[in-house]
């Protein structure tokens, strides 16, 4: 039988194949770099707010504590957003005029609560509790970063799952005194390993890597 094609298209038939393959690694390669591209996480991308509040005032300026603002963060799974009338308790004194905290003032009168926009947002299969991670050790700059030293507040960390599994495989890593859980000057170093091996057995630490302690 007479051949039907010509046998330059047995390289062009393998050619195909290898670049079909190195195009396809290729576009699984973009993809995963654009899933953890800041584009996506939104990791070191300041966020917008109504009222420009700067966490390295407040904290590093004013030395207020995490609590003042987030009064749930040791006893519930939200760490909270402070009302209105907490932040009325100084500014009704303090920059009492400034327009800039008009929008503050104005939730304030009109009883209506200003729309932050969240920094750290999981999405709503994934279950986080804040009040265990305080209880185990695991201080706020650890997930949220040196907040001290951010004008607008922004993301250190990906909260992506292998971002977190990491933690849960070892979370002795980052463990501290839970009496320093809220301060933002503890320096992870300053523990040798024998002391965070100790704490580690006080708190009950150990690997928790199971959907279910996450995904409920």
């Amino acid at each position: 039988m007479a051949q039907i094609f010509h046998p330059s298209f047995n390289t062009f038939s393998k050619v195909s194949i290898f670049g079909a393959l190195f195009f396809l690694a290729a576009a699984a390669w973009g993809w995963d770099r654009l899933l953890r591209s800041p584009y996506t996480t939104q990791v070191d991308v300041a966020r917008q707010q109504p009222v420009p509040f700067s966490h390295k005032h407040h904290v590093q300026g004013l030395g207020i504590d995490c609590r003042f603002c987030h009064t749930s963060v040791e006893d519930a799974a939200f760490a909270g957003l402070p009302p209105t009338k907490t932040c009325m308790g100084c500014h009704s004194m303090v920059w009492k005029d400034a327009a800039v905290l008009e929008p503050v003032r104005a939730s304030y009168r009109d009883d209506r609560p200003i729309a932050w926009t969240r920094v750290h947002d999981l999405p709503d299969f994934a279950y986080f509790d804040h009040s265990i991670h305080v209880k185990k050790g695991i201080g706020c700059t650890t997930c949220h970063g040196q907040v001290d030293e951010m004008p607008l507040m922004w993301r250190t960390a990906t909260l992506n799952m292998d971002w977190c599994l990491d933690c849960h495989r070892d979370p002795a890593q980052n463990v501290r005194p839970r009496e320093r859980v809220f301060d933002v000057d503890w320096d992870p170093d300053s523990l040798t390993e024998a002391e965070r091996a100790d704490l580690a057995q006080r708190y009950d630490l150990h690997s928790r890597i199971n959907c279910s302690t996450c995904h409920r």
